[in-house]
């Protein structure tokens, strides 16, 4: 009751003073201190450093006070004082780079600003003095013939030199060649130049640094943790995470405070063991389950049997749609056969790629009782139902789309994100000790890139797009009495072709293994011949299995016994999430409590979810499998 009273003298002892100079904030559902910050045209530092206890974060319907922004009055110009300039910090800058970006020491940025002496806080306005010039942006304005054209672009989080290269009409090469300061790394916030080459040259305009927002969040480092293992558990490069946070060239200490984008992956450990949840169904309240699958009947409702008929057969959503339908079915089936108090309800969510029924439906009395909902199929839709249910805490399940979104804390991604899948592979080639060469194709570069920022001890060998490589130069890389993983990214005949005899006739000597990434159509031709793959254990992750346990056996058996024919890998994915979701739901503890506890596996399926760090869950259930010489494809140990 004391701190109660002592905080509302003091707020009141504070608006009665500075009434004049700030105003009141109340914060609304989904607001940031950055967003905050940008609407009131002031800084996060600004409002940091009045409300101190909004860098524990912010509640809505929280009061925060906001300083007013002061207009001051033009001055007549004067005759020679120095010139004062106010720099915004930015992600990724340091006292270092911004220095040199003024030409004046850091000494002297020190002595201008002596609040930054032991840190440099994100969206703290500096003082300069222009000692030797003051830099200026480049803004096009009307061409003048006879020279080229130049732009500035600023570096965001999830950029590469690949996609800015691309977004300009720029080689990476030539990127670079402009901008040599990116040529090991790629700061957040770095201002790049660059010449796109065209016959227009820019009339050169002074404008004030602007950035972006970048929405921060803070992590205590653990013990044990070192920038290597940081850059993983967030999915960031060295070079972003470094910028972030200058004190870790300094080495990285238990108990220290970083800074880390908040849409960052927080990806962690796989749980030690996977749990069958069958074994543990409790007898309890009754939970319903709702699945919203885009049948889109209203689009078949006026069609003719032969219309009907051949949309079935050219519509692949559709047919889709209905293979997850069935496994579903078989799921619900399987339910009802173990015992488990679950009511299901399923609704056609009739989806376009940016709209749904779904809402509607949430709306509605018979969506009152739910405890979990299976879809939409689109990621943007099932980002709208997770929206609208957050605050009553209802989980979402995302079934088949990989694509990182919108956080919301009820929110699951059930299917594997793509750079989880690779960083997988990387981690198991890791654990194993072993040496990793990466031959890649001079198209692939968004791969090249994503090696040389996350998985810098590969070795990277190129070709060229006539002459190719020859095998050597994948052969000097080779060291004894470790096992050699050859990481192959093309598609090339030719490449696949001098890769595995390569390592064919270097058997003898070292010990070797061939890796894919992502699924490689050269590889599936007859050209290519199986017992090749074999011999070198082909090895690739994957989120599914193929499996011949007895479990899939008899799936397979009832699915073709009600189906009149085999399931696919739909049929499959629908049982599997349905029945995993079913399962959890039947514990004697929340859903999310299971989520937290408790791996499991279904048929060809994993589901070991870890919570993201800018909210809500991603399934990081995902198998290492090769080929073996018994001309089968197993599971990597």
């Amino acid at each position: 009751m004391f701190k109660r009273v002592f905080y509302l003298v003091v707020f009141v002892f504070t608006t009665a003073i500075f009434a004049q100079s700030y105003t009141k904030h109340t914060v609304a559902k989904g607001e940031t201190v950055p967003t905050i910050a940008q609407k009131y045209k002031v800084t996060p530092y600004e409002i940091y450093k009045l409300n101190p206890d909004a860098k524990n974060g912010i509640q809505p319907n929280a009061v925060l006070l906001i300083p007013k922004s002061v207009q001051v009055p033009a001055k007549p110009i004067a005759a020679a004082p120095p010139k004062e300039k106010i720099h915004e910090v930015v992600a990724g800058e340091t006292k270092y780079s911004i220095a040199k970006k003024y030409g004046i020491t850091v000494a002297d940025l020190e002595k201008l600003n002596p609040e930054i002496k032991e840190s440099l806080p994100l969206g703290f306005k500096l003082k300069l003095t222009t000692i030797v010039h003051t830099p200026t942006a480049v803004v096009p304005a009307k061409p003048k013939a006879t020279s080229t054209s130049i732009t500035t672009h600023e570096v965001v989080v999830g950029e590469t030199k690949y996609s800015i290269a691309k977004k300009y009409g720029v080689s990476v090469d030539e990127l670079v060649k402009q901008n040599p300061e990116i040529k090991d790394n790629l700061p957040l916030g770095y201002q790049l130049k660059i010449n796109k080459g065209t016959t227009v040259v820019p009339i050169v305009e002074e404008v004030k640094p602007h950035a972006k927002p970048i929405d921060l969040l803070e992590y205590t480092v653990k013990s044990g943790e070192t920038v290597y293992s940081l850059t993983h558990l967030f999915n960031l490069s060295e070079a972003s995470l470094v910028g972030l946070n200058p004190s870790l060239k300094e080495g990285v200490k238990e108990g220290m405070v970083i800074k880390v984008p908040a849409n960052s992956s927080f990806s962690k450990e796989t749980k030690s063991s996977l749990k069958d949840l069958a074994k543990s169904i409790a007898s309890q309240k009754k939970k319903q389950l709702v699945l919203f699958l885009p049948f889109n009947a209203t689009k078949i409702q006026s069609d003719s049997v032969t219309l009907v008929s051949e949309r079935l057969k050219k519509d692949k959503f559709l047919n889709l749609t209905l293979d997850f339908y069935a496994g579903a079915l078989m799921a619900i089936d399987s339910a009802k056969t173990l015992g488990m108090n679950v009511d299901i309800k399923i609704f056609d969510s009739e989806e376009t790629k940016n709209s749904t029924t779904a809402l509607s439906v949430i709306s509605s009395p018979s969506f009152a009782n739910t405890d979990a909902v299976i879809g939409p199929f689109y990621q943007v839709n099932v980002e709208k139902v997770a929206a609208v249910l957050e605050s009553k805490n209802i989980p979402v399940i995302s079934p088949l789309s990989k694509d990182d979104g919108k956080a919301y804390k009820n929110l699951y991604q059930s299917m594997p994100q793509n750079e989880a899948i690779k960083k997988a592979m990387f981690d198991y080639m890791h654990t194993k000790n072993g040496n990793i060469i990466a031959v890649i194709d001079p198209k692939k570069l968004a791969i090249k890139q994503y090696i040389q920022d996350y998985q810098k001890g590969t070795k990277i060998v190129g070709s060229a797009d006539k002459i190719g490589f020859v095998g050597d130069s994948i052969k000097k890389y080779f060291v004894k009495d470790r096992m050699n993983y050859v990481v192959l990214v093309s598609e090339k005949t030719g490449t696949v072709f001098t890769v595995t005899n390569t390592m064919q006739t270097a058997m003898k000597d070292y010990q070797v293994q061939l890796v894919i990434l992502e699924p490689n159509e050269t590889l599936d031709f007859e050209e290519v011949d199986l017992k090749r793959l074999t011999k070198l254990k082909m090895t690739y992750p994957s989120a599914s299995r193929d499996t011949d346990s007895d479990e899939a056996s008899q799936f397979d058996i009832a699915f073709k016994k009600k189906n009149k024919i085999f399931p696919n890998q739909y049929a499959v994915r629908g049982f599997d999430l349905t029945f995993d979701t079913l399962l959890r739901l039947s514990q004697n503890k929340s859903f999310d409590q299971s989520i937290t506890d408790d791996a499991t596996e279904q048929i060809e399926s994993k589901f070991d979810y870890a919570k993201k760090l800018s909210g809500g869950f991603a399934n990081n259930g995902i198998y290492i499998l090769y080929y073996d010489e018994d001309l089968t494809i197993k599971q990597a140990q």
